[in-house]
């Protein structure tokens, strides 16, 4: 018998944000005096219009940077070289912003919205809708029509694998159904040529009980830790027939991709981790460099198309706890004083 529901822990973090990215073409610009014209005008239409949708942590990215979301108790952003990180608690902030270089040309505008609220899994689908809605009237807004756009809909939510460990017994459950079939069940149609992915990944901090028991003097190469985790890793996957696994240690950010190709590259900040969903082979993509000292590994499972089953990801995401458990109990980590932070990912795009 199938498990209908995953229960975690009552203090899961569950997190939604959406993104229109709209192509900027020399037609679109020639409307405007500069790049800054350009921007700053399409920024106004676009806050009128999300106010009216009642939609207040907004942003415009307007430099080609990778907005990157985390929650926080407080609420501020940071950019890199490749990246806007903005951390919020969906509860209480709200924001909007522009980001944008003078006199440099974008190749995309890129409309961020974070979605607000308690009850953010079961506010989804309206929250997809008014963001739909704000794209939809603003593109008529454009001197530029014909403009290529994509809507992209990331959701996750985040607990301690051993919450109950530490005395938190308080549960809930979900479905965990794709997308398109929980959208479709609350008004919310989407077009059929869309692509998603679901995945888990673990981030797992390298404390100095796990590198002394492993790397018995400092010599500078972390191959034999990394080694010593990936064989444990693979290990409790391969027992739980888990099929599409990545681990990531040389310091770089994994950005999971629904992809026909195993890696799609990387830059000076990420990584790409690509899997195709409806191939069911076995692959592993090792993405660690023993030269390279780093605070954490993170450890990825992809869920293929043959580990969906309605009414969710229930059987699978079961199967992920299983051997994460395996995994940490291979690798001496204590339930009751540490953490085993648990992410899943469900990501949904399709062009407008």
């Amino acid at each position: 018998m199938l498990m209908q529901k995953l229960y975690v822990p009552l203090a899961t973090r569950t997190n939604q944000y959406m993104m229109a990215d709209i192509k900027v073409t020399d037609a679109l610009l020639a409307h405007y005096d500069s790049y800054e014209h350009c921007y700053r005008s399409i920024s106004e239409q676009f806050f009128k219009l999300t106010a009216e949708q009642e939609l207040f942590n907004v942003h415009v990215i307007a430099n080609d940077k990778l907005p990157v979301v985390r929650y926080h108790t407080e609420a501020y952003t940071l950019q890199t070289a490749e990246q806007i990180l903005f951390f919020y608690n969906p509860a209480y902030h709200e924001a909007q912003s522009l980001f944008f270089e003078p006199d440099y040309k974008a190749r995309k505008l890129r409309l961020l919205f974070l979605a607000t609220g308690t009850d953010i899994r079961a506010n989804a689908a309206n929250f997809h809708n008014r963001v739909r809605a704000v794209v939809r009237d603003l593109l008529p807004l454009l001197p530029e029509q014909q403009l290529n756009v994509k809507i992209r809909d990331h959701q996750h939510m985040t607990y301690d694998l051993f919450a109950s460990a530490k005395g938190e017994n308080k549960t809930y459950g979900y479905k965990l159904r794709n997308i398109y079939m929980r959208y479709k069940s609350r008004q919310c149609e989407l077009p059929t040529n869309y692509t998603s992915t679901a995945y888990v990944k673990v981030t797992l901090p390298l404390s100095r009980q796990l590198k002394m028991a492993v790397l018995k003097q400092d010599t500078g190469d972390y191959s034999a830790l990394y080694q010593y985790l990936e064989d444990r890793f693979l290990a409790a996957a391969n027992q739980k027939h888990l099929k599409h696994v990545a681990m990531v240690g040389n310091g770089l950010t994994p950005l999971v991709r629904n992809s026909k190709y195993e890696e799609l590259g990387s830059t000076k900040e990420t990584v790409m981790i690509g899997f195709n969903p409806n191939d069911n082979e076995a692959k592993f993509l090792q993405r660690w460099d023993g030269k390279k000292q780093v605070e954490a590994v993170d450890f990825i499972l992809v869920a293929t198309r043959d580990d969906y089953s309605e009414p969710g990801y229930c059987r699978y995401m079961n199967q992920v706890e299983a051997a994460l458990k395996e995994f940490a109990k291979a690798i001496e980590l204590d339930p009751k004083t540490q953490e085993m932070m648990v992410g899943f990912y469900q990501h949904i795009s399709y062009p407008l």
